[in-house]
């Protein structure tokens, strides 16, 4: 038996789409009062439209969840910096795992850590390293690493290996950038070198200024030996000599030519001219011509 079919009519289509629209409205108030108009049950969030500077590299919106917690995540190059406490072990940055000059740093121990700098030699001091064959290829990675590494250590060293032909020009485009970075420069010519650099800074780390300073001596008898020694043709055996025969400067002072003479060591001329030093009076005589 074969199936009939109806053939829907005008009016029956359109009510149809009629029905089929109205489920997606609900009634809401109007502005006019007693009327009501109708409005859709679910809007379209225009805010959470992503603009284009919130687009990524590929036209892909970037969830506002995740732009939220990285700017909440994100932190100053400062608090990047990991101070260690005080330690006998150079802290060694990852980015230097197969420099050639960690194999020269032999006297002090080192180890790998999270730190901004390439190394830290203390509390205070920390070391950016910069290769100048490097630096003529990439002249704007210094600038950046001393960007980032900022002021969190007191004493910054940029140690700069010399592995290039030429090395002036560089060389001084670094020294102008140490002085506007407020930072230390320190050349080596081998790996070697700048690992003895490294080693130096550690092993001074709590030593004082004392070594850097000159010396006072308190010796009374060194300063004497110092002053008689700077008379012509007088040496310091000479000096030592003079001192020990007659125990003080006021005895060699009053003492005549022939009594300095009779010393090892000290002729007539030598004697002479030590009296003449001795004797000559501290304020040039002025003489005036009439």
């Amino acid at each position: 038996m074969a199936k009939q079919f109806a053939v829907p009519t005008l009016d029956s289509l359109e009510e149809e789409e009629h029905v089929s629209v109205r489920k997606y409205f609900r009634a809401g108030a109007s502005n006019e009062p007693g009327q009501n108009a109708v409005q859709p049950e679910s809007a379209p969030n225009v805010s959470n439209t992503p603009s284009p500077a919130s687009l990524g590299s590929a036209g892909v919106s970037k969830p506002q969840d995740n732009v939220q917690s990285h700017a909440s995540t994100e932190k100053t190059p400062e608090s990047l910096v990991k101070v260690p406490t005080k330690t006998n072990t150079i802290i060694v940055s990852a980015r230097q795992k197969g420099n050639p000059l960690l194999k020269h740093i032999r006297n002090v121990p080192w180890e790998f850590g999270d730190i901004e700098p390439d190394y830290i030699m203390g509390q205070s001091t920390c070391a950016l390293y910069l290769s100048l064959r490097y630096y003529n290829l990439f002249p704007n990675y210094i600038h950046q690493r001393l960007r980032s590494l900022g002021k969190s250590f007191e004493v910054r060293i940029l140690l700069v290996q010399v592995d290039a032909s030429d090395p002036h020009p560089a060389l001084r485009e670094l020294s102008q950038i140490s002085i506007m970075a407020e930072c230390t420069l320190m050349l080596a010519w081998s790996a070697e070198e700048a690992g003895r650099h490294i080693e130096t800074y550690k092993v001074f780390e709590s030593k004082s200024a004392d070594l850097l300073m000159e010396k006072s001596e308190d010796d009374v008898f060194g300063k004497l030996v110092d002053s008689l020694s700077s008379v012509k043709s007088i040496n310091r055996p000479d000096a030592v000599t003079l001192l020990t025969s007659f125990g003080t400067l006021e005895k060699i002072s009053k003492a005549s030519k022939e009594e300095l003479s009779f010393h090892p060591g000290m002729g007539m001329q030598k004697a002479s001219r030590l009296y003449d030093v001795l004797h000559q009076p501290f304020l040039k005589q002025s003489t005036t011509q009439q």
